[in-house]
């Protein structure tokens, strides 16, 4: 019984490497169980995620060859070009690694949770394929465990450690029900995607995204459920927007002073939140000395980032910590099941023997024997059957000069002397 995970990830592998390696949705129900069909592995799931591929297995062997070859066969990837890619974790060094992954302590962006769900959909797969038993079941059961603890018990996941998500942050930290504002979103770029993204997460009701080519901007709006216009509209529109996100390639600035001072005015001077996140800059410096706008610019944010990453790199230390805990807690749970076997064929002679002498005891008790007498027998026989192997084998250990099994007979049976 061997616990196994064999994987690349972004860390190992480029991206050319990765995306050989990367099995599709559909792919996995079958991809599991053809690995189990292999007689080496008897459990499997298989995480597959745009950063890396992960086999978590329970196999007959150390040897993580035919985990490998299975990979290499069923991805039809050149053996030589994989090799150099992948990592092998045997035992409590791939407990460890399923813990870490969980928490989110090895991705890209320390901390990020999505990771979690994506293991947790990986499991799903695997079990509902038959794939998975009593080994697999309970790793990833206690590896969901303590992701939530980790994420309870530490502030990895607190803080923004992307411009995107801090911005929005940022904004949710100024206005006390974000979904009620308004929020304008100048530029329908990467960043700006983004940004859109986290406020719909936030259930922001009214989004307007504004580009220069308004195909791009409906083409956002679409994904955002907002509305779309052009860059010239920009001055008819700004005194609805209660935050302002700005994000283009433009060497000008967008957002004039003069063109805020009108939709202040327009808003009758209620306060606009507005955050320049490009270079050269969107919104003209001035914009920051009028009183009713709080502007804030990359390099606040980045700033921030900085900070927050810092932040979770404190929390990391504190999750390895409790990782290590519930690696240990894994693996005694782990080694007790080696000796189950033997507790089994223990108990089974033990049985064997009082049913035998059970028997004999109820035959001469239906003789007519007096009853007392035949338990008493009973007893006796019984006691001196069970110590028999024992006594011989301690007898034999004493002429062989076996310290350590007198040792360990004496801490088995609980001898005081």
């Amino acid at each position: 019984m061997n616990l196994l995970t064999l994987g690349l990830n972004h860390r190992t592998a480029p991206v050319a490497i990765r995306e050989k390696a990367a099995f599709a949705a559909g792919q996995l129900p079958d991809a599991v169980r053809s690995l189990v069909a292999n007689g080496d592995v008897s459990e499997a799931t298989i995480l597959s995620t745009c950063n890396r591929t992960e086999i978590y297995c329970r196999q007959n062997r150390i040897e993580p060859g035919p985990v490998f070859d299975w990979l290499c066969d069923y991805g039809q990837l050149p053996a030589n070009e994989l090799g150099d890619s992948t990592y092998t974790l045997p035992g409590e060094q791939a407990v460890q690694h399923a813990f870490r992954v969980a928490a989110g302590l090895d991705s890209m962006v320390l901390g990020e949770p999505q990771i979690l769900g994506q293991m947790k959909s990986a499991f799903s797969v695997a079990h509902k394929a038959g794939a998975t038993g009593k080994i697999l079941n309970r790793l990833f059961q206690h590896t969901f465990s303590v992701a939530k603890q980790v994420r309870t018990d530490t502030t990895i996941g607190a803080s923004a450690v992307s411009v995107a998500f801090a911005a929005v942050d940022l904004a949710k930290r100024i206005f006390s029900r974000l979904s009620d504002q308004t929020v304008l979103l100048i530029g329908a770029g990467e960043t700006i995607e983004l940004v859109a993204r986290h406020l719909r997460q936030n259930e922001v009701r009214h989004i307007i995204v504004a580009n220069r080519s308004i195909e791009r901007a409906q083409m956002l709006a679409g994904q955002v459920q907002s509305e779309a216009v052009s860059l010239a509209e920009i001055p008819n529109r700004l005194h609805e927007a209660d935050i302002v996100v700005a994000s283009t390639a433009s060497t000008l600035p967008i957002l004039g002073k003069g063109t805020v001072e009108s939709a202040l005015r327009k808003r009758r001077h209620r306060p606009m939140f507005m955050i320049d996140l490009a270079v050269p800059r969107d919104i003209e410096h001035e914009v920051d000395e009028l009183r009713d706008v709080f502007l804030y610019t990359v390099d606040d944010l980045h700033n921030v980032v900085q900070q927050n990453i810092a932040s979770r790199r404190e929390a990391a230390e504190e999750a390895e910590k409790i990782i290590d805990l519930q690696v240990m807690r894994f693996m005694h749970w782990l080694r007790s099941l080696d000796s189950v076997p033997t507790i089994c064929a223990f108990r089974q002679q033990v049985e064997a023997i009082g049913e035998v002498e059970l028997a004999q005891a109820h035959g001469r008790i239906a003789r007519g024997e007096d009853p007392a007498l035949v338990l008493e027998q009973f007893a006796r026989i019984l006691s001196r059957k069970f110590a028999h192997a024992p006594s011989q084998a301690l007898k034999q250990a004493g002429q062989d000069g076996n310290a350590t099994l007198i040792s360990a007979a004496r801490r088995l049976f609980k001898l005081s002397r």
